[in-house]
């Protein structure tokens, strides 16, 4: 044991003279990293633009229910679910015999009074030249009675004479007068002849109309949405056929609260996003504001106009979002902020110059810059370009 002890302290004896005899080790150097060239931005506020984001259900633009406005069976749907059809196209036919038969009906009624209308002008036109003979007598018996008068009057002709001229006078002005009545009791037969043509024409034409809505046809360019009926069913009026959609233009129907509503204007740009569309961000243009508000859940619906994009159908959820406040925020570059695993961060240069990395709290993003939460102060400088040739500890120029 004895011998242990000594032994350890001649070892430590050298020790401490080689440590006495050799020259201080010199100092570790401050800065081990080069200086390099970066662009450094100081950390303020600003004011910024709080998003409000809206969801809602993309509808088309223009959509119609088509309803049956005849009665009668369904013979022949021409079209599917699905199917786009262009504006006049046959969508369904239904049965049209009872339509045919009404309108073969109004074309016999017309012909008829059409017939009627040509005897009575025929009627017309005798009584016209009755009364013409009749006003010829009347002016003649009329003449000669005056003359025979005035003979009278000078005693130049018997009393006799002047008996039978005015009696053949009278005569001739009823027969005139008779004729007269005869003309205008045919007139008014030949105006309820003309007023029957325009009742069997007005029947004509309604016939027509019911015949011609046995053939529904598509009232716009458009996409089948829904099918109401199949061939078979009784179609009656008002009853739906199908659903048909304009497929080439779609709205965005958000839905707004009360408090924000009064900020959106007709004709503003709001980007909408569209989960189901892997397009991006879309240039929507709010397009209505409806006026109403629903009282249950006192929010607005706002349309907004879509532009034509491939994969858009009716019923899909989407966003847009709306610039609802403005407020002062702490913001830097979105280029001053980088990724360690999965913590942000960016490189603080202090007043000697040497960059030091630090974990930020970013908030949203507002354009170009990010918001901060946490972790930098305003005053503070920040590498904003060029982090990528920045190491902890360096010198940034």
């Amino acid at each position: 044991m004895k011998r242990i002890g000594l032994f350890a302290a001649q070892i430590l004896v050298m020790v401490i003279f080689a440590g006495c005899g050799r020259s201080p080790a010199p100092a570790p150097a401050i800065h081990d990293h080069p200086t390099v060239s970066a662009t450094v931005t100081v950390v303020a506020t600003d004011k910024v633009t709080t998003p409000y984001e809206a969801v809602g259900t993309v509808r088309s633009r223009s959509s119609s229910t088509i309803q049956s406005k005849a009665t009668g069976n369904i013979l022949v749907i021409h079209v599917h679910t699905g199917d786009l059809v262009e504006k006049g196209r046959l969508l369904v036919e239904i049965d049209d015999r009872e339509a045919a038969a009404q309108m073969r009906s109004a074309e016999s009624l017309l012909r008829q009074s059409e017939d009627s209308l040509q005897e009575v002008e025929k009627s017309v036109q005798a009584a016209m030249h009755a009364k013409a003979a009749s006003d010829a007598d009347n002016a003649l018996a009329t003449s000669t009675y005056a003359r025979v008068k005035g003979l009278a009057d000078k005693q130049a002709v018997s009393r006799q004479d002047l008996d039978e001229a005015n009696a053949k006078y009278k005569s001739a002005a009823a027969q005139a007068a008779q004729a007269g009545e005869m003309v205008a009791s045919i007139e008014a037969r030949r105006g309820e002849a003309q007023a029957r043509i325009e009742q069997a024409r007005a029947q004509l034409e309604n016939a027509k109309a019911f015949l011609s809505h046995t053939r529904v046809e598509a009232p716009f360019t458009g996409l089948v949405t829904k099918k109401w009926v199949e061939v078979g069913d009784m179609a009656s009026p008002g009853a739906p056929l199908l659903e048909l959609e304009d497929a080439q233009q779609y709205r965005l129907e958000a839905v707004v609260d009360e408090g924000l509503v009064q900020g959106i204007k007709q004709g503003e740009r709001v980007p909408v996003r569209l989960d189901a569309v892997n397009e991006g961000s879309l240039d929507g243009i709010v397009a209505e504001l409806v006026p109403s508000a629903d009282p249950s859940s006192r929010t607005f619906i706002v349309k907004i106009e879509l532009p034509a994009t491939v994969g858009i159908k009716s019923g899909m959820f989407g966003r847009a979002s709306f610039s609802a406040e403005q407020k002062e925020t702490l913001v830097v570059p979105a280029t001053a902020l980088f990724e360690r695993g999965e913590l942000s961060c960016v490189y603080v240069v202090g007043e000697d110059d040497v960059a030091r990395l630090r974990l930020v709290t970013t908030g949203k993003a507002y354009g170009n810059k990010v918001e901060i939460l946490g972790g930098l102060d305003a005053g503070e400088r920040v590498v904003s370009d060029g982090t990528e040739r920045v190491k902890d500890g360096c010198f940034v120029r």
